[in-house]
């Protein structure tokens, strides 16, 4: 009777045992289900990146070559030869001052200069002559003379006007090109070649940006009133619009080597099988294999695979979070998770 009770006790015990441990398999599998129908999937938008290898650079566009319009010496002008705007060739005399006195010490010397041939020494004749060179630099120097071919870019003299020595009247331009010197950092030196490409953008000519080449740079670096040292690179601009003028200011870039493109993705849509990895897309649920590097924290580069931009893929892994933010999860603190999805 004893033994029947006893059994009669094991047999209830067992029971409720199995009873709890079948109510707790009914909650898990309910909750599980439950999750499973509530979650919503996690997609990610494959972009594309374009990245630019270039050294970014600024300043002010330079003629080929300039010369300021200077009187050499004090005097008043007889002529003015040309006006603002008119084309030049190199020697071409753009202002003549009153040489009188100048051309007659020249004939006076030449003169006594013939006299001396006749019955002067070697050495007389030999001082004359480096006399003379004097006085013809000084009929050269009542003359303002183009030194190279070029356009009267501003004039500012008339026929009376009485210069002083230096007196600056105008400017003369060869605009064949335009050049410019701008600062290269030093850790950026090192990349720089003759020929590369130039991008430049004029603040007074926004239409399209205007292209040249860097031409060189000198093998001595200058420090800054910032306190860096930087190198002075040149750069030209052979075809160039008119609306763009000599002292104009631009901002640009050296093209250090080819632009390149990018696929980026949020690496959370990559899933690794072995040394395979693969995505999945969303709207053909197809499986694909890709090749893929890190690019950023949370972000990978796409080497190879058939993906394109615009693609929407499936998220395949889940972040794994501290357990701070674990606690902020199951509190539903963190968008994409508890149920809410990420939107990329």
């Amino acid at each position: 009777m004893k033994f029947q009770k006893i059994n009669k006790k094991v047999a209830v015990t067992v029971i409720v045992i199995f009873s709890i441990i079948l109510l707790i398999g009914i909650l898990f599998g309910i909750k599980f289900i439950v999750k499973k129908v509530n979650q919503k999937p996690v997609y990610y938008s494959v972009i594309k990146e374009t990245y630019e290898n270039v050294i970014d650079i600024s300043g002010t566009i330079e003629a080929a070559q300039l010369q300021e319009l200077q009187a050499l010496s004090s005097g008043t002008v007889l002529g003015v030869y040309v006006k603002e705007g008119d084309h030049v060739k190199k020697g071409d005399v753009i202002i003549q001052l009153d040489d009188t006195t100048e051309v007659y010490n020249l004939e006076k010397h030449d003169f006594n200069m013939a006299a001396t041939r006749i019955t002067g020494s070697a050495r007389e004749i030999k001082l004359m002559n480096t006399e003379r060179l004097s006085l013809l630099q000084k009929v050269a120097d009542r003359k303002v003379s183009a030194t190279f071919d070029g356009v009267i870019a501003a004039l500012d003299v008339a026929v009376g006007d009485s210069l002083e020595a230096k007196d600056c009247v105008g400017t003369l331009v060869n605009v064949d090109y335009l050049t410019a010197e701008v600062e290269v950092a030093e850790t950026d030196v090192s990349k720089l070649k003759v020929g590369q490409k130039v991008e430049f953008t004029f603040a007074a000519y926004k239409d399209t940006p205007v292209y040249g080449t860097v031409v060189g740079w000198p093998a001595i670096g200058e420090i800054t009133s910032r306190g860096a040292t930087v190198v002075k690179a040149k750069v030209k601009v052979t075809e160039y619009p008119p609306e763009i003028l000599p002292n104009y200011s631009f901002t640009g870039k050296i093209q250090i080597s080819e632009p390149e493109d990018y696929l980026l993705v949020e690496r959370y849509a990559i899933k690794r099988e072995g040394k395979k990895s693969f995505v999945v897309n969303s709207r053909t649920n197809k499986k694909i294999e890709v090749e893929v590097k890190p690019y950023g924290s949370t972000t990978v580069k796409i080497i190879s695979g058939d993906v394109k931009e615009g693609d929407v893929l499936l998220q395949l892994t889940e972040p794994k979070l501290s357990g701070w933010n674990k606690a902020r999860k199951q509190s539903g603190m963190i968008p994409g998770f508890g149920g809410v999805p990420m939107k990329r």
